[in-house]
């Protein structure tokens, strides 16, 4: 055997030594009192880590001059439809829910929650951490009996929100021409996801924002977080992916007016709300398609 052969073979030895020496680093956990603990198996052949290193592409700078024409309009999500699975995200473990995002990022403080006001828009009131350390939790009051004394035993029990009853999400964006690009361009302003409010016989109340997020100070958060691709299980999405995408359905719910009211107000009949929902629609395309002569 030649010289080269003995120094390849040797190098090769090397390489795979080192190569499990890292595997079983990566694999095995070392205790304070310096027990090896084998780390659970992965599941997959590699590492994935790409999207926590994603940078948010930062948005074009608009003037005020530049703004020729723009319009609000609020949009409902209902996770309910095929093309919004990914939000109830029925192939991952619970925490992984979309609600479950927004709720831990209000928790740590890498966002701001806001309370929902019908006086000075969806983000004049933000919560106090201590208020976002407990949104969508509840407290029940169960009255049980002692087995030996047969006395009256009140316990306090504390309820967390269960991500299966987030059924929609409402979104507030603006639609508006830049008259620097000479494009129509969407922005969305913020995300709410909306609760079905029970009283204790489980009547229905009312159904309105658990809170409200910010969403160009949200886009940091959502660019980090994995959403379920579909179509790829290579080549998974971020959700601020989806939302910059617009990967998902809704409808139009209500557009800035001068009666501040929701089509739900002066339609009543959802045949009648999903046609008005698409003559909003149809009305801002128009809107960009008048401006060209062809």
């Amino acid at each position: 055997m030649t010289t080269r052969k003995i120094m390849s073979a040797f190098v090769w030895s090397f390489c795979f030594l080192m190569g499990t020496t890292a595997f079983a680093q990566d694999n095995n956990n070392v205790t304070e009192s310096g027990n090896v603990e084998k780390a659970a198996p992965r599941d997959g052949f590699y590492n994935r880590y790409l999207h926590k290193e994603k940078q948010v592409l930062a948005y074009d700078y608009i003037h005020e001059k530049d703004v020729f024409w723009e319009k609000k309009v609020w949009r409902l999500i209902d996770t309910r439809e095929k093309r919004n699975h990914i939000f109830r995200d029925e192939h991952q473990v619970g925490e992984a829910a979309f609600i479950n995002v927004l709720i831990n990022a209000g928790r740590v403080g890498d966002i701001t929650l806001y309370h929902h006001s019908f006086v000075g828009g969806e983000f004049s009131t933000p919560m106090t951490q201590e208020e976002a350390q407990v949104v969508g939790q509840s407290t029940d009051t169960i009255i049980t009996f002692d087995p030996i004394t047969f006395e009256e035993v009140i316990k306090i029990v504390q309820n967390d929100l269960n991500w299966e009853d987030i059924n929609t999400y409402r979104l507030k964006e603006v639609y508006f021409f830049d008259e620097e690009t000479s494009k129509l361009d969407v922005r969305i302003l913020g995300i709410a996801p909306i609760i079905d409010r029970m009283d204790d016989n489980g009547n229905s109340i009312n159904s309105g924002p658990l809170f409200w997020t910010y969403y160009p100070e949200l886009r940091e958060t959502l660019a980090r977080t994995e959403a379920f691709n579909p179509d790829n299980d290579a080549a998974r999405m971020s959700w601020e992916d989806v939302f910059e995408a617009r990967l998902f359905s809704s409808y139009i719910t209500k557009e800035s007016n001068v009666y501040d009211r929701r089509i739900q107000d002066y339609k009543t009949e959802p045949m009648a709300m999903l046609l008005e929902s698409d003559k909003i629609k149809e009305g801002i395309f128009h809107f960009d398609h008048d401006l060209w002569t062809y």
